[in-house]
């Protein structure tokens, strides 16, 4: 064969070789190039093994693969892709394209950690090579398909990690649509990378072909004059752009090595299978990018050198499934045009209207009808050594298509009506300008008949003023009209365990759970039991799956509080791809959550404050009484070794709920809140002193702090704490901040070492002291927060702040009022309701009784009259305790009071309360309507 193919380019050569001449001047570079781009072509066209170039999503290279694999049945079909993905091209046929090959590792071994998650994919359209590929060798019995690419673990062992694609440098970039980002941080693989790594040979190409960008340009000179080409031509065309890309702009290095290290991995692979099983190269073919096919490597060929060793892969585990794709998911990863694969897909379909290629579609796939698998040919077409077809080509003049007025006024038709749906106020006379400006661009192109992309720039101009008045552009309606932004969608038996087991027990809502689009979900636990699981599935996928995947219109999940009905908005078909990544987590919904529960409380950053919410979270959604035990247990050693107090407001909230719940649903408490309890009364006592002198701890922390200690201090007590522990550390306490010292004073007055007289009077003498007043506001926001864990000095706050609204002047009260209505909104849930009820108990309802209303703190008796010694013999509690003092005693001594037993004569008791309030007696006589 190789002696047949020698001379096949000679009169090529000696034409460049002239040429060369004539434009350097004489032999040099360009003559170097040029020559060696005809002998890059001529090795990969006299190699026994065939070679087929292709180029990613191009219609030209599917047709002409089609045709080439029903001319030459091959025995073997080897392909550039991912060698790991094999077992999962069966499933395919269980999809609608466009779909991708994954493979995905969330917990790395041998890479870097803040690599994980791992992630590559490979997408597949039905205008593609490698499909038509897939699809006759699944298809044809005797026939084998050999991915021979490197592994997905190679992927990342021979890319730099700056290498690997990273998100929009731009912070004010606009972020990507949904259907752009369907491949997530994913590395794309795909056959035929055929854009130019030089950005000056690409921007030459760009201008001189009056196009915009690179896909355009592709079309135009490649795509269309290949679409109906014989297999020879195509088959050198492609050699000859991939040769010409790779001598002219040859790129990064480190890119370059790779590339190497690839198509050494392919022939190595390739050759190791022709020597285990025994087949002719005759009998095979080898499907690889236009880049790769005119590979210089010395391991190139079935002869070449077996001087390349393959590493071994790391200990990584990585799991595989098939993805949902887009056309715009494939556009954004690959740096592709927006609109091109959709017009990709278009042009597919014209060229087999065209060409009569039948394609090669896999039996079962969604939109074909099944058709029995037919035998290779036992006697394949005789193959003919190829002639020189690349002289002629270059030479031949563009062929310039008909205009076919009848498609071009029926795009402008369709784009006016379409625009006119959107909000445009286009006409037909906007249809007419669109198909006179077609034509007119086209023809300042060179060329006769207008392409999509022509017509699309002529509808932007006729139609998209100076602005959109809908949600889409024209260019968007353009792509929409072309064929639009395709999603594929991943079928039911080709979906991991766990997306299985999620649809199944979905099923009794009665959704098209496949269907992408937003469904609405009414479940009535009270008349249908059963769909209480379904709640727990929903309400499970709302906390791992992104926002939007199921969302709750009304119900709601609360410790100890159980919907009777719920309605929901479900959109799994849309998040497909987010699913099927979360079966790669695990074999059911439960375990993943499970997993990441215990990831985010042995996390690194984990706080008490987030273990216990993963305490609470395993409670609410997993109902596990085991792992939530678990967590708490994990909650207490985490607390122990914290030494600020940043998480105090949080942990409050949730050890409140958590102790609630527990309460009202447990017969005893759970072992592990009763040592959290008491582990954080002695923990927090601790750190008090310094809490309060510390300018980093908010007083909102400090408060947090004191409510546990106060909230929690009739169970710590009981379990064994010293509330002496307790009152050293508020003893010990001297803050400087003014808002700390009014805390200090509230938990004082709580303790009862301070009196609430002697706290008014602390108040009235900040209000008297002209140099304090204007730090006073600062003592209310304390008494503000000290209603969190003295909610008992409710009615004193609302005192104080009554009195600062009478006494402060405006210069300084006006500043404060901001700060004071945003602590209320922030803290609202909490403190503001308690403020209202107290206020409303205090003022008068009626605004006419305002003007001779007194403030009730201002007509209270003095200490002399309350505090009055209890009579020796007045009433039944006086007569038990004066017949057993002791037990007074020991009370007194357990609480640290001091004090004598009164010794005064008994007096009357009611007599002295009717004489001093007579008007309840007189109000209780008219109710009881006595005489």
């Amino acid at each position: 064969m190789s002696g047949a193919h020698e001379g096949t380019f000679e009169a090529l050569r000696t034409q460049l070789q002239e040429a060369a001449a004539a434009f350097a001047d004489g032999p040099g570079t360009l003559e170097g190039i040029l020559l060696g781009i005809v002998d890059d072509v001529d090795r990969a066209v006299r190699e026994p093994l065939e070679i087929f170039p292709a180029c990613h999503h191009s219609p030209a290279s599917a047709v002409a693969m089609a045709r080439r694999l029903r001319e030459k049945q091959p025995k073997v079909v080897y392909l550039e892709l991912c060698e790991d993905m094999a077992p999962l091209l069966t499933e395919l046929r269980n999809c609608r394209f466009p779909v991708a090959v994954q493979a995905f590792a969330t917990q790395v071994d041998g890479f870097p950690a803040d690599w994980a998650p791992l992630s590559v994919v490979a997408p597949i359209t039905e205008a593609s090579a490698e499909y038509q590929a897939i699809a006759y060798a699944l298809d044809t019995p005797g026939v084998e398909l050999v991915l021979v690419d490197r592994s997905s673990d190679h992927v990342f062992q021979w890319d730099a990690r700056a290498e690997l694609p990273a998100g929009p440098a731009d912070p004010d970039a606009a972020p990507a649509e949904e259907e752009a980002a369907l491949h997530g941080d994913a590395v794309g693989v795909e056959i035929g990378d055929l854009r130019p790594r030089f950005a000056e040979l690409e921007e030459h190409l760009l201008r001189h072909g009056r196009v915009r960008h690179w896909s355009e340009w592709w079309h135009q000179y490649v795509e269309l004059p290949l679409g109906d080409t014989d297999h020879d031509t195509y088959r050198q065309v492609m050699l000859l752009i991939g040769s010409l890309f790779r001598r002219l702009a040859p790129g990064d290095p480190a890119r370059v090595r790779v590339d190497e290290d690839r198509e050494r991995h392919m022939w190595t692979r390739m050759r190791e299978h022709l020597a285990a099983t025994g087949t002719d190269p005759a009998d095979c073919l080898y499907v690889c990018g236009a880049f790769h096919a005119a590979s210089r490597v010395a391991e190139f060929g079935v002869d070449g050198a077996d001087t390349f060793e393959i590493s071994p892969r790391s200990a990584t585990k990585w799991l595989h499934g098939l993805i949902p794709s887009s056309h715009a998911a494939i556009e954004a990863q690959f740096g592709l045009a927006s609109g091109s694969v959709s017009i990709a897909a278009t042009v597919w379909a014209k060229n087999l209207k065209r060409t009569q290629v039948k394609p090669y579609r896999l039996s079962g796939q969604a939109g074909t009808k099944r058709t029995p698998a037919k035998k290779a040919a036992t006697t394949p077409v005789p193959e003919v050594p190829p002639s020189d077809q690349l002289t002629g080509f270059l030479q031949r003049p563009p062929v310039l298509d008909r205009l076919d007025e009848a498609e071009l006024l029926g795009w402008s038709v369709e784009i006016v009506r379409a625009a006119r749906r959107n909000g445009y106020l286009a006409s037909t006379a906007d249809a007419i300008a669109v198909f006179e400006t077609s034509i007119l661009l086209a023809g300042m192109r060179d060329r006769a008949r207008p392409t999509p992309y022509d017509f699309q720039d002529a509808a932007v101009t006729c139609i998209e003023k100076d602005a959109v008045p809908g949600r889409r552009d024209v260019r968007r309606l353009v792509e929409i009209m072309m064929g639009g932004d395709r999603i594929g969608q991943v079928g039911y038996d080709a979906l991991p365990p766990l997306a299985r087991d999620v649809h199944d027990r979905l099923a009794p809502l009665g959704l098209r759970l496949q269907q992408r689009g937003v469904q609405r979900a009414l479940l009535d636990i009270a008349g249908r039991p059963e769909l209480a699981a379904c709640s727990d599935v929903l309400w499970m996928l709302r906390y791992l799956m992104p926002q939007g995947t199921a969302r709750p219109i009304m119900g709601d999940r609360k410790l100890g509080e159980q919907s009777i009905q719920e309605s929901w908005d479900v959109a799994l078909g849309t998040h497909q791809r987010a699913l099927i990544e979360l079966g790669y987590e695990g074999v059911s919904i439960e375990q993943v959550l499970e997993q990441r529960l215990r990831r985010k409380a042995y996390g690194p950053q984990a706080t008490a404050a987030t273990v216990l919410e993963g305490v609470e979270d395993a409670t609410l959604y997993l109902r596990s009484r085991r792992i939530a035990d678990e967590l708490g247990n994990h909650a207490l050693d985490v607390l122990s070794a914290e030494r600020g107090v940043d998480g105090a407001p949080e942990v409050l909230r949730r050890v409140r709920r958590l102790l609630a719940y527990y309460r009202t649903s447990e017969p005893v408490l759970p072992p592990w809140i009763e040592s959290f309890t008491k582990t954080g009364y002695a923990h927090y006592c601790t750190l008090l002193p310094t809490a309060f002198t510390d300018d980093d701890a908010t007083v909102g922390q400090v408060a947090a702090m004191l409510g546990f200690l106060f909230g929690m201090e009739s169970l710590a007590l009981s379990l064994g704490c010293d509330r002496t522990q307790l009152e050293l550390a508020v003893a010990q306490s001297h803050p400087r901040d003014p808002s700390k010292a009014a805390l200090l004073w509230a938990a004082q007055v709580h303790l009862g070492t301070l009196s609430r007289a002697e706290l008014r009077a602390r108040c009235d003498e900040l209000l008297g002291n002209p140099l304090v007043v204007p730090a006073y506001p600062r003592y209310l926001s304390g008494f503000l927060h000290s209603l969190e864990p003295v909610p008992g000095l409710a009615d004193f706050v609302v005192e104080t702040v009554s009195n600062a609204f009478g006494r402060l002047p405006d210069p300084v009260l006006l500043p404060w009022l901001p700060l004071l209505i945003s602590h209320l909104r922030s803290s609202g849930a909490e403190l503001a309701p308690l403020l209202i009820r107290e206020a409303g108990r205090t003022f008068p309802g009626r605004l006419e009784a305002l003007d001779a209303w007194v403030p009730p703190w201002r007509t209270q008796p003095g200490p002399e009259a309350v505090h009055r010694a209890l009579p020796a013999g007045g009433g039944r509690a006086g007569v038990l305790l004066a017949a057993h003092p002791a037990t007074c005693d020991a009370v007194a001594d357990l609480l640290g009071c001091d004090g004598t037993w009164s010794t005064e004569e008994p007096g009357p008791s009611g007599v002295v309360l009717t004489a001093r309030y007579p008007d309840t007696a007189a109000a209780l006589e008219a109710l009881l309507g006595g005489a």
